[in-house]
């Protein structure tokens, strides 16, 4: 392999990278051995014809495809490693020449790390965000475990009434017709929770139990199936069950129940510091945030779209994969929100930027300051990260591979600048 390398504008990079006409040629026989059976040449079973008679009936280009890209598979890490460049992009390829009995050549075009001129950093002068809780916060999460440890008790004699729970059949008509998606039976539905369409809720108030009554409705102009968007419906609805929440007295006894105090003033005491301890914590990182937003501020860089756009995808890989492990494909995210993939490509943006500079940034002050993460803290996260997943230390390390060992050991540096700008800081 022969790599040639262009430096373009914008921290922009090409690379044009040659493999013998003998790589490309055995490419080209690894993807024969891969599809071969599927072609049917006369006087040859299925999958059994030689390559020169498939080259005679169909041409080598059948294969020229699969064969470029095992080629690039094969020639791109170790081109990007003999460029020198910090390549922070997936690759534009072109190919360049694609011959039998030539050499395969191709060029990536990449975008490189740009240069960061930093501008103060230290003694950055921001206002402290304070940790404070009062009565009424305590109140606040006293009433969220109350409602918690509340029951729901059926109600037979009366109707419906604003904040009951109900169960509900439903079945919805537009234009005189049901549609996909409107029908429902033992639907548990809150009145007032304003989790259905227009006043869908609040014309079920003072219906009873086993009556059937009609519901009109008219789907908002935005709604994510485009066919019911802005038009009127009606639902026929029965009420099957009515329940409402009981919640438990706040006295001594609840505190009782529901901690390890014995009085209500000692568990709201718990509470207090607790919220405390946890508002502390919230203070802390928010002071992180705003001593780095502020060093970004005054850093400038020019950073390559292809390196924003990566960072995109990332991103949009990573929340497809929070999507999958609760069920949902993105399809269905799409449908549900009626967002279009370019919509969320330009919601991530501003995120992925601000990612981008951060970073660029703190591993700027990294150099700087010629920070250094001892081999000791690096053993002490793996140990911390193998007992998290409940593994051995030499597994975990086996796992991680060289390149994740380095990159834990890049993302501990950045941590610790972090520390040094808040430590350097004037928090007022």
């Amino acid at each position: 392999m022969s790599l040639q390398v262009e430096n373009l504008e914008k921290n922009m990079a090409k690379l044009t990278i040659e493999a013998p006409a003998e790589q490309f040629e055995d490419a080209v026989k690894k993807a024969f051995e891969r599809n071969k059976g599927r072609f049917a040449i006369p006087g040859f079973r299925k999958g059994k014809a030689p390559l020169a008679m498939i080259e005679k009936m169909y041409g080598l280009e059948v294969f020229y495809e699969e064969a470029a890209n095992i080629v690039m598979d094969a020639t791109y890490g170790d081109a990007m490693d003999e460029s020198g460049l910090d390549i922070v992009s997936r690759p534009e390829v072109d190919v360049i020449q694609i011959e039998k009995g030539k050499p395969f050549i191709y060029t990536a075009t990449v975008a490189v790390k740009p240069e960061v001129v930093l501008g103060d950093y230290k003694g950055l002068e921001v206002e402290r965000a304070k940790a404070e809780v009062n009565d009424e916060d305590v109140e606040r999460e006293l009433k969220r475990i109350q409602d918690q440890n509340s029951r729901l008790l059926t109600v037979e004699d009366r109707p419906v009434e604003d904040g009951d729970e109900t169960v509900i059949d439903f079945e919805g008509f537009v234009d005189g017709k049901a549609f996909e998606g409107g029908k429902a039976e033992d639907y548990s539905l809150k009145i007032g929770s304003h989790s259905f369409i227009d006043t869908f809720e609040e014309q079920l108030v003072g219906k009873n139990i086993g009556e059937e009554c009609e519901v009109n409705v008219t789907f908002p102009e935005e709604y994510h199936a485009k066919e019911l968007a802005g038009k009127p419906a009606m639902f026929k609805v029965t009420v099957k069950e009515i329940k409402v929440k009981e919640l438990p007295e706040l006295n001594d006894e609840f505190a009782e129940e529901v901690s390890d105090f014995e009085t209500l003033d000692e568990y709201k005491a718990d509470i207090r510091a607790k919220l405390l301890e946890t508002r502390e914590r919230q203070a802390a990182t928010e002071n992180e945030n705003r001593v780095v937003e502020k060093a970004v501020e005054n850093a400038s860089m020019d950073i390559p779209e292809a390196m924003i756009e990566t960072q995109v995808q990332t991103m949009i890989n990573d929340y497809a994969r929070r999507m999958h492990s609760q069920g949902m494909s993105m399809e269905q995210y799409m449908q549900f929100t009626g967002m279009t993939l370019e919509q969320l490509r330009n919601q991530t943006r501003p995120q992925a930027e601000k990612s981008i500079r951060t970073r660029l940034v703190l591993e700027a002050v990294v150099k700087a300051e010629n920070i250094q993460v001892t081999d000791e803290k690096l053993e002490e996260e793996i140990q911390n990260m193998a007992k998290s997943y409940d593994m051995e230390v030499e597994q975990a390390k086996l796992r991680m591979g060289d390149r994740g060992l380095t990159q834990m050991k890049e993302d501990l540096a950045v941590q610790e600048a972090v520390d040094f700008l808040v430590a350097e800081a004037k928090l007022v």
